[in-house]
């Protein structure tokens, strides 16, 4: 799949979410790259930032926190177009909710991990 079609693909994802869940966010944004620094394929996405329970002094001035998904990882582990919506999708639910405070152990009992 090329990148521009991976990329409409993420969109069309990020607008099928609940507006409750993506209402909240503030001052994120979503990248999208094609491997995690280290070159591996294991690695779906990440949240990078502060969660909205460690935010304290976080205001005006502060750079965006970032959702990034890995494109060929998703790629790597999909056979076909459904499974990586599938798969984009749980991974926008499990990174978004990180961002709300919501870490791994949770988000495996919510069946999210």
């Amino acid at each position: 799949m090329s990148r521009e079609d991976f990329e409409a693909l993420v969109v069309d994802e990020l607008d099928a979410l609940p507006d409750e869940m993506v209402d909240g966010l503030d001052n994120v944004i979503f990248v999208i790259e094609d491997r995690p620094e280290d070159g591996s394929l294991d690695l779906l996405g990440v949240y990078e930032g502060f969660a909205l329970t460690d935010r304290g002094q976080y205001g005006f001035g502060e750079l965006p926190d970032r959702i990034v998904l890995f494109r060929e990882p998703l790629l790597s582990i999909c056979d076909d177009e459904e499974t990586l919506r599938d798969e984009v999708h749980t991974t926008l639910v499990h990174e978004i909710a990180h961002f709300y405070g919501i870490d791994d152990a949770q988000l495996h009992e919510l069946g999210w991990a």
